[in-house]
């Protein structure tokens, strides 16, 4: 591995001695459950954290890239390329004695397996070996299925949800590019701030917001928006319905999530108003934080999600609001949503060292507003908000 390399072309790398300890951790792990090898696959880079964790580099644009991960040895990887080459660079792969390539294409139904192609190949000398998937429901659907077919003397167990436990509690050095990433959000904002007028289209606003994250060494932009009439409550859409011009008295809602340099996420949403801003925007604002406050003092070491989540919901019906049916709460890293998620189903308890965005929403009739931040969670509690972005509706 030519580190002069890495340091020149990569944003950001993750130190090798990051890398080092979720190495040691899994493999303890893999020790406890006599696993073999683990078989990873991911095709994107925006909840397809696991490949990057492992490896430092990410999955992109729908074309899957997918890892062996051994118990004793380093990694052999499959991304997307000619057959004959190797790839990608040497640099970019720490940890990896082998780096194959497959033309996977997803939409193109015949070559959906042949990534999984290259997996048998190199495990099929190990008989009865035992291998886990990790995250094998979000995996190409051909990728596993050819690879049960062809181990046949292979056992399968899933150990995925004690890699989330590893995976959702960071690092100190994590920890420092989460809080960056955090920055990038509060400038991005800023410039969408001192730009916004009546007349921009919605996707003009959305564009000063990626430009200016990418301009800061964003790896991954999402942004969301939506814009409405004062006294109309307003969703925030995709982009291929970013066409509308805003008007005067117009409010905007923008949700902007992205990775910062080394790849981890966090968000900011915030309200704009194009003028004065309605009294029933102000109230729905502040009852926003007065539950996203009630959210804050539960989340500390040992908590229950589903605790959390039914508290928000008992607090936005004693107010005549309508429950809160999404994820309002949930962790980040390499991924845009990733564990403890607050919703039915969750099982992890909150933990130090957990990066999570707490996001409630407030419907009322005439207005909605959703503030959405990060937090750190402490020993004792939670750090102090990432973003320094005022909670408030903006008048602009």
């Amino acid at each position: 591995m030519d580190s002069n390399l890495l340091q020149e072309k990569v944003v950001h790398p993750i130190s090798s001695e990051e890398l080092e300890r979720r190495w040691r951790a899994t493999r303890e792990i893999m020790k406890e459950e006599h696993i073999d090898f683990l078989i990873i696959q991911n095709n994107n880079g925006f909840v397809g954290g696991y490949l990057k964790w492992f490896t430092d580099m990410q999955a992109d644009h729908g074309y899957p890239a997918a890892a062996i991960f051994p118990a004793a040895d380093e990694m052999t990887t499959v991304f997307h390329g000619a057959a004959t080459e190797p790839g990608p660079a040497a640099y970019l792969l720490r940890g990896v004695k082998k780096r194959m390539q497959a033309p996977v294409v997803p939409a193109l139904n015949y070559t959906c397996s042949y990534d999984a192609e290259r997996v048998v190949e190199e495990l099929r000398g190990y008989k009865n070996c035992r291998l886990s998937f990790v995250n094998e429901g979000a995996m190409l659907a051909g990728f596993p299925t050819y690879i049960r077919k062809h181990l046949t003397g292979a056992t399968f167990v899933d150990i995925t949800e004690r890699i989330d436990e590893i995976k959702a509690v960071k690092s100190p050095e994590e920890i420092e590019h989460i809080k960056e990433s955090a920055h990038i959000h509060d400038e991005a904002f800023k410039a969408c701030l001192e730009a916004i007028r009546p007349g921009m289209r919605e996707f003009e606003l959305a564009a000063i917001a990626k430009f200016n994250c990418f301009k800061l060494g964003s790896e991954q932009a999402l942004v969301l928006m939506g814009s409405a009439p004062s006294g109309s409550p307003c969703y925030f859409n995709n982009p291929h319905a970013f066409k509308r011009e805003l008007k005067s008295g117009d409010q905007v809602s923008l949700v902007i999530e992205v990775s910062g340099p080394g790849g981890y996420w966090t968000h900011l949403h915030r309200t704009v108003v194009l003028g004065k801003i309605p009294e029933e925007l102000l109230v729905a604002n502040e009852l926003a934080k007065e539950v996203q406050a009630l959210t804050l003092r539960m989340l500390k070491p040992g908590a229950d999600p589903m605790e959390i989540l039914n508290a928000n919901n008992e607090f936005l019906r004693s107010r005549g609001c309508p429950e809160d049916t999404r994820i309002y709460c949930h962790g980040q890293g390499y991924d845009v949503v990733e564990r403890p998620s607050f919703q039915p189903g969750e099982t992890m308890k909150i933990k130090a060292g957990m990066n999570i965005g707490v996001h409630p929403w407030v419907f009322m009739k005439k207005a909605s507003s959703r503030i959405c931040d990060n937090y750190m969670v402490t020993e004792t509690g939670v750090s102090e908000c990432l973003h320094k972005t005022p909670k408030e509706v903006f008048s602009v």
